[in-house]
């Protein structure tokens, strides 16, 4: 890949939909796309030559940086995208001439008001939903609405007045059933309101008894074998089914709104701005705030506002933030939204703003590596409850087949990476038998006794491969050492991954994903693979020196020598009298050499 510059951003992309924006070395936006998986889409651009398309190849060389957005769906990556299109005309977009927006279902701000569609939304108090990219899927609800709801199509003006003077004569839409006539006093305007209530509903949402009907519908069609019909109402219902009517990017909002989040650690702090108008996010922006005097959420979070306002001019009067700011005097409308749409578009910022974070710190780590360890040994003492943080762990684990052969097992962790060259086994001395537990207590009674006594430095921290029995075996050694409570000490159960701790009657658990609990896994796994390893080399090395020692006239002296030098018995087997001879003598050859070739 040429563009070196992106690999580190390309890679931390999110497996989630999204809108990206590449902006050139001017930092001017060049091409905005959707996509379904921003990591997938956009390493497409930079994994192909794009030698069949010229423009493609042109485009992707003057990308210097890039941008992007995290949605809900999929959908909403196709709304947000036709949004930002419009408002910025990057060079590498096609724009449509008339330049039109995605129909929305409108009721109107009327006495009796009217349902239906359009482009143009107008601030006269009127009700928007959508908008809508699939016309078939707005044209099958508005259809809906007009079976099950009858509602006015006409545009007069149902005034009081209007109305008790007469001036109007129901049309033929009364006549077939698709309206109450409310023009000639058929229909009260309380009883006009409760259908558009039920409207209102299914608009958002709410189709629970919609889809009874249209099930109802199809059934009895297909019981008349009418099944074109049927049919017809089986995709209606099925659109319905997989329906989502709410959409994050475009919502009922009707003024001016600013929504910031903010996510923070010890040395930096990321805010998402989205900026809503009309109803739609029209400007995201996600930025970072280093530290200077461990400032508060709060500090920082007022600080960018009122950066952010002013570079965007910004004149809403109201914003939406995750906490509580004491801007009482401002004359601005702070709001928590704790549910609804406002709670949905903070939820999409917070989003972006930890995606974000995210990425810069992966990018810092890879710059400087102990960024890295740092946080990670941070996040562990505040996991584990630890005084300090661990830079050196040790992890404790046995092995044994059938109680032949058993062997112990302690690898040591510094800044949370394998220090194999203080890696170390045991063979247990006093323990006759597979006992786990007194394995355990004398393996750390050893390995711990043997630091104290050259003077080494103990470990932040102790891991015991094995539940309570194995934890509460070391734990008496470490007594018997009186270094029980200087050095912590826990217990992972391979079953469910519990953490435990000595005298605490529940185990601790960790999330699937974190870091703490992969280091823990990691470290377990290590101390299982070096016990293991042990463990075979052992059983081999047994074998080996079993087969050799049948020999009459040869001791372990010379099977050393024999396996040291030709490595295995089949080499042994297979090698010629001279070679033998090179190795322990004629003698001694000849007795070895006759042992494997009697047959012969």
């Amino acid at each position: 890949m040429p563009f070196t510059h992106l690999k580190d951003v390309i890679k931390s992309l999110p497996d989630s939909p999204g809108v990206y924006k590449y902006l050139d070395e001017q930092e001017q936006i060049i091409y905005i796309g959707k996509a379904k998986s921003l990591k997938k889409r956009v390493s497409s651009y930079f994994a192909n030559k794009h030698y069949d398309n010229k423009k493609t190849a042109i485009l992707v060389s003057r990308i210097a940086s890039i941008q992007y957005t995290l949605v809900e769906t999929e959908m909403d990556a196709l709304l947000l995208e036709n949004v930002l299109i419009k408002q910025y005309k990057p060079r590498f977009n096609i724009l449509l001439k008339d330049d039109k927006t995605y129909a929305s279902i409108c009721i109107k701000n009327e006495r009796f008001p009217r349902v239906l569609s359009t482009r143009t939304l107008e601030r006269d108090g009127s009700e928007y939903y959508g908008p809508y990219a699939n016309s078939y899927l707005k044209y099958t609800l508005l259809d809906l609405i007009k079976a099950g709801f009858p509602l006015r199509n006409c545009n007069y003006n149902l005034s009081k007045e209007n109305i008790e003077n007469g001036k109007f004569k129901a049309c033929l839409e009364y006549d077939i059933g698709n309206c109450m006539a409310p023009c000639v006093g058929k229909q009260t305007e309380e009883e006009y309101h409760e259908t558009i209530v039920a409207v209102k509903k299914i608009l958002k949402g709410n189709l629970t008894e919609l889809r009874a009907e249209l099930r109802d519908q199809m059934l009895e069609a297909a019981e008349k074998l009418a099944f074109e019909k049927a049919d017809r109402f089986k995709q209606k219902l099925t659109l319905l089914e997989n329906y989502q009517s709410k959409s994050t990017i475009v919502n009922d909002i009707k003024h001016d709104v600013d929504v910031f989040s903010i996510v923070s650690d010890e040395r930096f702090a990321f805010s998402n701005y989205l900026k809503v108008s009309n109803g739609i996010i029209v400007q995201t922006q996600t930025f970072e705030l280093k530290k200077k005097l461990d400032e508060s959420d709060e500090e920082l979070l007022s600080l960018a506002i009122a950066e952010v306002r002013e570079k965007y001019q910004s004149r809403s009067n109201e914003i939406i933030v995750p906490i509580a700011l004491d801007w009482e005097d401002s004359g601005l409308v702070i709001t928590v939204p704790k549910l609804g749409d406002k709670k949905k578009l903070l939820d999409l910022s917070m989003k972006n703003a930890m995606y974000y974070k995210r990425e810069k710190l992966t990018q810092y780590e890879l710059l400087n590596p102990d960024l890295k360890v740092d946080r990670i040994l941070g996040q562990m003492q505040k996991d584990l409850r630890l005084t300090e943080s661990p830079k050196h762990i040790e992890c404790f684990d046995n092995s044994n087949l059938q109680g032949t052969n058993p062997v112990s097992a302690c690898v040591v962790f510094k800044d949370a990476k394998p220090s194999k060259k203080d890696y170390r086994h045991f063979i247990p001395k006093t323990v006759v038998g597979p006992d786990d537990f007194a394995t355990m207590r004398e393996v750390v009674f050893r390995r711990y006794r043997g630091l104290i006594e050259n003077n080494e430095t103990l470990p932040n921290l102790i891991i015991i491969d094995g539940g309570k029995g194995q934890l509460s075996a070391a734990v008496e050694s470490l007594k018997e050492l009186n270094i029980y409570g200087k050095i912590p000490i826990i217990g992972i159960a391979k079953r469910l991954e519990e953490l435990f701790y000595p005298e605490d009657e529940f185990p601790l658990y960790l999330d699937k994903k974190s870091e703490t609990l992969k280091v823990i896994q990691q470290l377990r796994d290590e101390a299982h693979r070096f016990g293991i390893t042990h463990h075979r080399n052992r059983r081999s090395k047994n074998a080996l020196s079993s087969d050799l020692s049948a020999i009459n006239g040869i001791g372990s002296a010379n099977v050393a020598l024999l396996l040291k030098s030709l490595k295995s018995v089949k080499k042994i087997k297979e090698s010629s009298l001279e070679t033998l001879e090179n190795v322990i003598g004629k003698s001694k050859a000849k007795l070895v050499f006759d042992y494997f070739n009697r047959s012969e």
